[in-house]
């Protein structure tokens, strides 16, 4: 009998050519007239945003405002100045319009104008909020985090040399807009990165401890779109429908994680990104086959499974049943190996920057990281620090 469990995706998704000309109407249908549009100054200087801009001309709603200094680790700081500027300018609602950390930054805003607070560590951790949030609408311009269909955020305290996690089912945005013009101006290592992130997502969403039927289901489908199109998109940035399977394979591997939860590969990712500033898709991408390694002997039956989405029919269908778990890492270390050749995207600690000197404070941080209570395998300190020695050169 299966245990039990919960799937939950309140996110509409409009997705397809020109979805993001749908915005205005999104907006009307949730009743909002004068949107904050948070975003970077890579998307702006993309022309991106300009697609944004042209969806409000005839409409009844108008922005608002702008902001657009979101930087890829953001903060609370951040926050604080964005939050100023919705209420000053007195926006309704919010689009986010860019990648992870300018839809954290989104959903971090949207928690302090509607709890009507100033300091997020107050509403850190798990379900604190009480209170569904301002409308939020989500265009994604890169193809990773999923966090468009999440009620996650992850923001940085620089003070305390942390990321504060926060989970709710009122951060959930209202609307995901998943347009692939937004996503062809991605350069290839950011590609990789973000890529791999989704990658990471999904593969433990489907080996974590809260892995269900249907979060199995999106999970092996976002490895399989990603798998047969994470090459060509890093090559081809222009290639609309490679783009666009990134696309829907990063939401499928948000909507699977949101359910299911992540484990150690995250916990690393979240330590080394708060004490070394690792970009969070670099850091996945290093830590996703020595991750999957240490959970071997958990779940080696589940990554025997995954070899199929992971590599394709032939090198499943050629690989023995008892060697499948192991050639299912192997097939992720290549395709790592395949990203580094492609655009120099880091295969280790060392070539990402790391001091060897930190790993020691890396692996006080990871066990105590919310991601590592779903990980199949518990892990000590001692333990986490060989991970962290291997993964290093």
């Amino acid at each position: 009998m299966l245990p039990l469990y919960e799937f939950f995706c309140p996110v509409k998704i409009v997705a397809g050519n020109k979805a993001a000309d749908n915005l205005t109407y999104e907006l009307s249908r949730l009743g909002a007239k004068r949107p904050l549009v948070i975003t970077d100054k890579g998307v702006v200087g993309a022309g991106l945003l300009q697609t944004v801009v042209d969806a409000f001309a005839d409409a009844e709603a108008s922005i608002g405002a702008v902001y657009e200094d979101t930087p890829p680790d953001s903060s609370n700081q951040v926050v604080n100045t964005v939050a100023q500027l919705y209420r000053h300018n007195k926006c309704d609602s919010i689009v986010a319009v860019g990648g992870g950390s300018v839809m954290d930054t989104a959903k971090a805003v949207n928690m302090l104008v509607t709890e009507e607070v100033d300091d997020l560590l107050t509403l850190m951790g798990a379900e604190v909020l009480k209170k569904p949030l301002k409308p939020m609408v989500a265009i994604p311009t890169t193809a990773g985090t999923g966090s468009e269909v999440t009620y996650v955020a992850v923001i940085a305290n620089p003070e305390r040399q942390i990321k504060m996690p926060f989970t709710s089912c009122h951060l959930f945005p209202d609307v995901a807009i998943i347009d692939p013009r937004m996503t062809l101006t991605m350069p290839p290592k950011i590609t990789a990165a973000t890529g791999m992130d989704a990658l990471t997502h999904a593969v433990e969403a489907y080996t974590c401890m809260q892995k269900n039927p249907m979060s199995d289901a999106y999970a092996w489908s976002a490895i399989n779109l990603i798998r047969e199109n994470l090459v060509t998109a890093v090559k081809k940035g222009k290639n609309e429908k490679a783009r666009f399977g990134m696309a829907l394979g990063s939401l499928l591997a948000g909507i699977a994680f949101s359910n299911s939860m992540v484990g150690c590969v995250h916990s690393l990712a979240h330590a080394t990104g708060g004490i070394c500033h690792v970009p969070h898709g670099v850091a996945n991408a290093i830590f996703l086959p020595f991750g999957m390694e240490y959970n071997l002997g958990k779940v080696g039956r589940l990554y025997a499974e995954l070899l199929l989405p992971l590599a394709g029919v032939e090198i499943y269908a050629a690989t023995p049943e008892d060697k499948r778990a192991k050639r299912a890492v192997q097939a992720v270390r290549d395709m790592t190996r395949e990203m580094s050749t492609l655009c120099g995207l880091p295969n280790t600690l060392k070539e990402a920057g790391v001091p060897k000197g930190k790993l020691e404070e890396i692996a006080g941080a990871v066990i105590n990281d919310g991601s590592l209570t779903f990980n199949p395998t518990e892990m000590d300190k001692a333990e986490a620090l060989k991970v962290l020695e291997a993964a290093y050169e």
